[in-house]
């Protein structure tokens, strides 16, 4: 790992916002470099002085719209920054002048490519701060931006009026539960019970579709719970599998073992 790697780690970290593998990155890159350790307490803080300076009040109409607005405008993969000044195509409900002048004045960068995401999010986070007059506090406004992409999958799922689960039962006593939804095309998968693997090893996903299995994301258990977004559509007839894998995946794109875990959709 880089300095400018471990430095978009170190904002996440300030933010609450990494997960449980990036959280043991970041706690591995610290101590294999603590010169870098400066980068973590600029970060810090940036977010105590956030949480500091904020009192909860009420915010006007329009300010979670002009945010997510603006967020939506904004490239999150860094190589496409250079499009971020192109007029917007979309018929997105644009924010209030004073809004989107406050939000852009707290987006522009000044730190490398590879932090600018979470940069921006510490720019927004503070601009909304000064558009309510100091009034939300910047741990509710992280932890709704930053909620993991398989609870927010799962709560769609959940909310769909075609809605389907189906759960199994290991021989370890552990459970497994599929949720999926054919008009969202999403499905999640959640465990609990399950073994935590050491740093060789990985539980990967897969959707068996006609008898081939189609890899679909890696996760890992923490305290034997998880809850993991299967990557890919899920299609009629599919069934959702789990194996143990080599850290990074199975180097063959197929599985390497036998599923722990299989639960058909049909």
């Amino acid at each position: 790992m880089n300095e400018q790697e471990f430095a978009e780690l170190a904002a996440g970290h300030a933010l609450h916002a990494l997960s449980d593998a990036d959280e043991r990155r970041f706690a591995d890159a610290l101590a294999a470099h603590p010169q870098w350790q400066h980068l973590a307490a600029a970060d810090e803080d940036t977010a105590a002085q956030l949480v500091q300076a904020t009192a909860p009040v009420v915010p006007p109409a329009g300010v979670r719209d002009a945010l997510l607005a603006q967020i939506a405008r904004t490239p999150q993969d860094p190589a496409a920054d250079s499009d971020a000044d192109q007029p917007s195509t979309t018929n997105q409900a644009e924010p209030t002048e004073p809004e989107l002048a406050a939000i852009d004045a707290a987006s522009r960068e000044t730190a490398p490519a590879s932090r600018r995401r979470w940069r921006r999010l510490f720019a927004l986070a503070a601009s909304v701060a000064l558009i309510v007059g100091v009034g939300i506090g910047i741990a509710a406004l992280t932890a709704h931006l930053t909620t993991p992409a398989s609870v927010i999958a799962l709560e769609q799922i959940e909310s769909a009026a075609d809605a389907q689960q189906a759960s199994v039962e290991l021989d370890s006593g552990a459970t497994a539960t599929a949720h999926w939804s054919p008009s969202s095309g999403q499905a999640v998968l959640v465990a609990e019970g399950l073994e935590s693997l050491d740093d060789q090893s990985t539980y990967q996903l897969w959707f068996v579709r006609d008898e081939q299995p189609v890899p679909a994301g890696l996760f890992r258990a923490e305290s034997g719970h998880a809850t993991a977004l299967l990557e890919g559509a899920v299609q009629a007839g599919d069934a959702i599998a789990v194996t143990v894998e080599p850290a990074g995946g199975s180097p063959t794109g197929l599985p390497t073992a036998d599923p722990i875990i299989v639960i058909p959709t049909a």
